[in-house]
């Protein structure tokens, strides 16, 4: 009698405890090394397809996968996924966020240790014939000052183990709250002061389009010619040619490098800098994380074949078209509001309260919770927030959400708001769509009107009304030869306080957002790009 099981393709290796799992409950084939179009041709016969970071799972794969129900990546990482095309086809997409965390952890303490000690080129010196021992003076990680720039889940590990050193903690990260950095023996600071002040810094955020080169010339210019910088995380966060620069330049004393832009690579002018040590992206290369990471996935695509949810979906669950339909457009918007609240928002998140009055209140708003704390997070947490796990990546970082509902709205058929509550007080930006299009409609206190095009920047200016105001940054504009295509003014009372947002065709610099924020009586300027 024919196997009546569903069939799964396992396209890289990957740990036997997780293919023990799968066989448990399918039929597994190992076939290892296929190249794109060979999947393809084969991939109709499967239900699920599991790989690593070696195979790219192609628009082509997953239209000829007509029986797919999940592709798997044994790991963290899916940009070798072509999840848009996955979730057109209504195939689940999964990962295991959290097999690598303590391995990723552990590497970035060992690249710390390694720095501090010289120990590559000791070892290279010693091996050579070369008793070098006065040349490779170390310092103590004892009594020094550990950066770390995100702590989402491998940068809470790295602190946990840092404490064993007897360091300090800095971190940097807007939105875990304060009792969960106390509990991590973690002073949360600005990017700033956590440059100038660490003797160490460690990387652990996603790369995006904000974070990518996020470490260029003006960051390492701030760091102590002592510090030394490690990147386990992603390739592209570090600007490479200043990194090279300022090591060599001595303004920086060492880096260690485990991630690069485009991998495998064997050539980069990283390699020629003694005091820069490279590993081929190991973070995740321990027996322990293998095999975590296998397992995690593998029970999750039995899961999936039982009929139950996947706790690590990367793509967003089956939605109700109609509800899809009404929503999709407060979607966009949601993502537009998170890019505006985060920009304003001072000091250390605590809580997100999210309100939906008018028409949309009658929905099912998961979908919005989602896009917003997902908004809120981007370029800040390494996991993808999605409907599965957004609640529960909020409450790892301390964060209280709050969804509030109301079937009249007095002014719009329909008005999303984002209010964020900070260490430092409430920010909120509130939206709504007409004839598909997104608009701003409240900032704080001020109503307005704003229609955000892609593309485009807003600058907010806080400030007393008084006459003169408008012609005094026209001018600062005008001569930097910057662009204003739309102003908004918002204000409470006559020569009260007020809000100027303009509408920019181009950024503009740090130097000329100085000379706004030096007018008389302008409290803050803040710049978002959309």
């Amino acid at each position: 009698m024919a196997d009546q099981r569903r069939k799964v393709l396992i396209a890289d290796s990957i740990s036997e405890e997780g293919i023990n799992v799968l066989r448990s409950e399918a039929r597994v084939d190992l076939k290892v090394g296929l190249k794109p179009a060979e999947i393809a041709a084969i991939i109709g016969d499967y239900d699920a397809l599991v790989v690593r970071s070696q195979t790219r799972v192609t628009a082509e794969i997953i239209e000829a996968g007509k029986k797919l129900q999940v592709i798997a990546r044994a790991g963290v990482g899916i940009d070798n996924i072509d999840v848009d095309a996955a979730t057109r086809y209504g195939i689940v997409v999964i990962n295991a966020p959290t097999g690598n965390t303590v391995s990723a952890a552990e590497h970035a303490i060992a690249l710390m240790l390694t720095l501090s000690r010289n120990i590559p080129q000791a070892n290279a010196a010693l091996k050579s014939g070369q008793w070098r021992r006065n040349e490779f003076m170390g310092t103590e990680l004892r009594g020094k000052t550990l950066g770390i720039v995100g702590l989402g889940n491998v940068g809470s590990e790295v602190a946990k183990r840092a404490q064993g050193f007897e360091m300090k903690l800095l971190g940097n990260d807007p939105l875990v709250s304060m009792d969960y950095a106390r509990k991590l023996q973690v002073e949360l600071v600005d990017l700033k002061q956590l440059l100038r002040e660490s003797d160490f810094i460690t990387l652990h955020l996603p790369l995006t389009a904000q974070t990518r080169k996020m470490f260029g010339p003006r960051e390492l210019e701030m760091l102590k010619p002592t510090a030394r910088i490690i990147n386990c995380a992603r390739g592209g966060l570090i600007d490479d040619e200043s990194l090279v620069k300022a090591i060599r330049e001595k303004k920086l004393a060492g880096a260690a490098i485990d991630v690069f832009e485009n991998e495998p690579i064997t050539d980069s002018i990283l390699f020629g800098v003694d005091n820069i040590i490279v590993t081929p992206h190991l973070g995740a290369s321990t027996t322990e994380a293998q095999v975590l990471a296998a397992r995690d996935v593998a029970e999750q695509i039995v899961d999936v074949f039982r009929g139950l949810p996947a706790r690590s979906a990367i793509n967003v669950p089956y939605i109700p078209s109609e509800t899809l339909q009404a929503l999709a457009p407060f979607v966009r918007l949601a993502g537009t509001l998170c890019k505006i609240v985060f920009r304003l928002a001072e000091g250390q998140g605590k809580s997100i309260r999210i309100k939906y009055e008018g028409d949309i209140a009658n929905f099912d708003t998961n979908v919005l919770k989602a896009a917003v704390i997902g908004g809120l997070l981007e370029g800040i947490c390494e996991e993808r927030v999605n409907l599965v796990n957004c609640n529960l990546i909020a409450a790892r970082r301390g964060l209280t959400v709050v969804e509030e509902k109301d079937a009249i709205c007095e002014n719009y058929a329909s008005l999303l708001t984002v209010e964020m509550t900070t260490s430092s007080g409430t920010y909120a930006v509130a939206g709504t769509v007409m004839h598909d299009e997104s608009h701003i409609v409240r900032v704080n206190d001020y109503w307005l009107d704003i229609v955000p095009t892609p593309g485009s920047y807003f600058l907010f200016s806080d400030h007393l009304d008084r006459p003169g105001f408008i012609g005094a940054i026209g001018k600062i504009t005008g001569d930097a030869d910057i662009n204003i295509s739309s102003m908004h003014l918002g204000r409470l009372k006559r020569r009260g306080q007020a809000l100027l947002v303009l509408t920019l065709d181009e950024p503009i610099p740090e130097a000329i957002q100085q000379q706004i924020l030096a007018i008389p009586d302008v409290y803050s300027v803040k710049l978002v790009g959309l």
